[in-house]
């Protein structure tokens, strides 16, 4: 079956489930209704995983006919150090090796930066990168075994939202909102003029983050990959939480991009009343929008909320959320979500949605200027370190996300 069948087939049997529970009014079903609800359950569930594959599919296919992956370009990003740019800055040098390479060429593509720019992928775990090496020396200094600062984790980018890397001023993309449509006719009838397609864009303009860190020197002065990992997870953690934060809250009153939760257009339901179909309705609102969602996204409070409520009220029934799913679709779980506030009441927020239909534009590298002069840090002997990067992000299509904040909680 194709995509749009696969999908009309799943909404035929959702709307059909649905009416056996409204034919119920508000009573168990009987004997035979239970029976067919199960039936319908089953199927829609093969639907779901029948639509999984054909949406992975559909996307493999159009990833691969993009552009072909620079080799030079990623091997030489590979031999970029943090430690190294910084470093360079702090003893006054000029950066040399693969730093000074990335430097030119990201010249020639008009980036510029008031310190040394370096590649985001520098901020990616490597696969070289151990946690259990040998201690640093000096023998008492010992990276691999730094205790962290507990942090909200980063999770909106790992949903499948679209990337677009090394842009040059506002990014416009055409969006198509209508079509013709296609009428019957007899013989020697004339076909009507019909309304003309309809367009609009999605526009990324550039948005600057920025955050001023503290490192000490005798981190600075280590040259083991664990001493490299801590100084790149940490500026990553310090970047990653504000992106996380505004591409679902951001507004453009905080300067930032504007995030799911306040997109127009995005689509709304209420789970005030936290039952079975219920959740089947949410659902249901991306697949009559020709939808495939591919993520729940909520709160710690509702994910246990979800945990502990059951589908139906007879004996032996699942819960709402089991292994990390709801209604077949895995649950990711953060704080950087927020619950909604209005005075005194607090009610719980879920995102059901296709994050492919978010996109990311990133301007150029991320630049990391030391300073090893200012005040506060000086007279500790460490080095400040103002980290910024350049970005936008968007909702494509807004009828692809369905945002609901009153879940009890």
């Amino acid at each position: 079956m194709k995509l749009h069948e696969i999908r009309e087939a799943r909404a035929a049997k959702v709307a059909e489930a649905r009416n056996l529970i409204e034919a119920a009014n508000g009573q168990n079903l009987s004997a035979e209704a239970q029976t067919k609800f199960d039936g319908l359950k089953a199927e829609i569930q093969g639907l779901e995983a029948a639509e999984q594959r054909a949406v992975f599919l559909e996307e493999a296919e159009r990833r691969s006919a993009g552009a072909p992956v620079d080799k030079q370009r990623t091997e030489l990003e590979s031999r970029i150090s943090l430690l190294d740019a910084i470093n360079a800055q702090v003893e006054q040098r000029a950066v040399t090796g693969a730093l000074a390479e990335y430097q030119q060429e990201a010249k020639r593509n008009g980036q510029t930066a008031k310190g040394v720019l370096v590649p985001a992928s520098a901020f990616e775990t490597r696969s070289n990168t151990t946690t259990t090496a040998d201690g640093i020396v000096p023998k008492d200094f010992r990276a691999d075994q730094f205790i962290g600062l507990l942090r909200n984790s980063t999770i909106v980018r790992s949903l499948g939202v679209r990337t677009l890397t090394g842009l040059r001023g506002d990014v416009v993309i055409p969006k198509q909102t209508s079509t013709s449509a296609a009428t019957w006719l007899a013989e020697g009838d004339a076909l009507s003029v019909g309304a003309p397609l309809g367009f609009n864009t999605v526009t990324l303009s550039p948005k600057h983050v920025g955050a001023l860190a503290e490192l000490s020197r005798q981190l600075l002065q280590q040259s083991s990959p664990d001493a490299e990992k801590l100084v790149r997870d940490d500026l990553a953690a310090v970047i990653g939480l504000a992106v996380d934060k505004a591409l679902l809250h951001g507004t453009a009153a905080a300067k930032q991009p504007i995030g799911i939760v306040n997109a127009t257009g995005i689509q709304t339901a209420s789970l005030a009343t936290l039952g079975w179909a219920n959740v089947l309705q949410v659902q249901e609102k991306l697949t009559l929008a020709n939808i495939a969602g591919n993520y729940w996204l909520t709160t710690p409070q509702v994910a246990t909320k979800l945990r502990s409520t059951l589908k139906a009220s007879t004996a032996g029934s699942a819960y709402l959320m089991e292994n990390g799913q709801l209604a077949g679709l895995p649950v990711a779980v953060t704080q950087q979500l927020d619950n909604k506030t209005a005075g005194e009441d607090v009610t719980g927020r879920a995102i059901l949605g296709d994050f492919s239909e978010l996109v990311i534009g990133q301007w150029g590298g991320i630049d990391i200027l030391a300073n090893p002069y200012a005040d506060g840090p000086y007279s500790r002997g460490a080095v400040q370190i103002r980290i910024m990067t350049t970005l936008d992000a968007a909702v494509r299509r807004p009828e692809a996300f369905v945002l609901v904040d009153d879940i009890a909680i």
